[in-house]
C-alpha cells in the first residue's frame, strides 16, 4: 500500500510533506542505506524518479539492485536497473515506492550511478486548528448582499432618446 493510499481526506491532524532526494554509487562507494531516525514517529515513503549514470561512467553495464532490509533475510536481491552509457544511460523509475530502511548495492559496474526521488512523509499538521478559527471568522464577516437589476447610467437612456428623436426628424424631412 502507498503513502498517498492511506492518506485520510478529511484528516486534518497529518500533511504529507515531500523533499527530493538522491544518492551516488560508485566503486569507492557501492551501498547506500536509507533510513530515518528512531526520532522520527511518522510514516514514510522514499518515492523513486530516476536513476542514470555520471558523466564518468565506463561503457560496461552497470547493475543496481535492492537489498533485503535485514541482514538475515533470506530474500534475494532485487535488480533495480541495469544502465550502459552506450544504450540505456538513463532510466525513469514510476511507480517505486519503498519504506525505509531500504539498501540499495551497486552490483556491477563502477558508476557513478545517480538515484534520485522524492521523500515522502506524514508530519503532524499542528496549525490545522488555526485555520479552522480563520475559516470560520472569513465565513462570518461575508454577509450576503441584495442584488439589485443594473440601472443603466442616466445619460445613456437620455442619449439614446435624442438619437431617435434625430431618426425620426430626418425621416420626416426626406421627401
Amino acid at each position: 500500500m502507498s503513502l498517498a493510499e492511506s492518506i485520510d481526506i478529511d484528516s486534518k491532524s497529518e500533511k504529507p510533506v515531500s523533499m527530493i532526494w538522491g544518492c551516488e554509487l560508485s566503486s569507492k562507494q557501492d551501498s547506500y542505506t536509507f533510513q530515518m531516525s528512531e526520532e522520527w514517529q511518522c510514516e514514510q515513503q522514499l518515492a523513486l524518479r530516476t536513476i542514470c549514470l555520471g558523466e564518468a561512467a565506463q561503457d560496461e553495464f552497470h547493475v543496481v539492485e535492492i537489498l533485503p532490509a535485514e541482514e538475515g533475510d533470506t530474500r534475494a536481491p532485487v535488480p533495480l536497473a541495469t544502465l550502459k552509457p552506450s544504450v540505456l544511460p538513463m532510466a525513469t523509475l514510476a511507480g517505486v515506492e519503498l519504506t525505509p530502511p531500504v539498501t540499495f548495492h551497486l552490483k556491477t559496474g563502477s558508476g557513478p550511478v545517480y538515484i534520485s526521488g522524492q521523500h515522502v512523509s506524514m508530519m503532524p499538521n499542528l496549525s490545522w486548528d488555526e485555520e479552522e478559527e480563520e475559516e470560520e471568522e472569513d465565513a462570518e464577516e461575508e454577509e450576503p448582499r441584495e442584488e439589485s437589476p443594473e440601472k443603466p447610467p442616466k445619460g445613456q437612456a437620455a442619449r439614446k432618446g435624442n438619437a431617435a428623436k434625430k431618426r425620426r426628424l430626418d425621416k420626416e424631412d426626406e421627401p
